[in-house]
């Protein structure tokens, strides 16, 4: 399947190619796995960015169930049993509100980056996960995730490096 293709080659970080291959393993010939499917004893190395959202009626209902140490650290706060908009997203609202849609609603794995995820937390660059479990009605009951930030500074020096690697290169091709 060319989207499934797409999508593993679009993961920036090897935990998220990891961590959605094991989904995908889990899931064996059915198009999600359930959510009883999924053991985290068998990504122990994946334990501090995971996250386990519990869905409702509705996403204002949405809440992390679960969420690893450096999840926590991420939005700077204690985020297991609290609601998933009230963590401070206000102007990136729109943007969580749209890729938890897609994931609960169209049964689709989301993954992406986003500087600042939350209030006061611009000077990080998260790169995220979102994958759907399904519980016994077939329909998304809880969504799997992976964070992990950067500082967003970072993210403006890549070109820079980028470069002085070009420049390595010119010098060992006229050597």
């Amino acid at each position: 399947m060319a989207s499934e293709i797409d999508f593993r080659a679009q993961a920036i970080m090897r935990e998220q190619q990891e961590l959605y291959g094991y989904w995908r393993a889990c899931a064996q010939s059915r198009p999600l796995p359930s959510r009883f499917d999924i053991d985290p004893i068998a990504i122990p190395h994946l334990l501090s960015g995971l996250s386990l959202l519990d869905c409702g009626d509705d996403l204002e209902s949405l809440r992390y169930r679960l969420a690893g140490t450096r999840v926590g650290a991420i939005y700077g706060a204690e985020i297991t049993g609290r609601a998933v908009f009230d963590i401070g997203f206000q102007h990136k609202r729109d943007y969580w509100r749209t890729v938890y849609r897609s994931v609960i609603e169209d049964q689709m794995p989301m993954q992406g980056t986003v500087r600042g995820p939350a209030a006061g937390r611009e000077h990080l660059l998260l790169i995220w996960l979102r994958l759907p479990l399904s519980g016994l009605s077939g329909k998304v009951e809880r969504i799997l995730g992976y964070d992990a930030a950067i500082p967003a500074t970072f993210a403006h020096g890549a070109p820079q490096a980028h470069i002085v690697g070009e420049r390595i290169e010119k010098r060992r091709a006229r050597l």
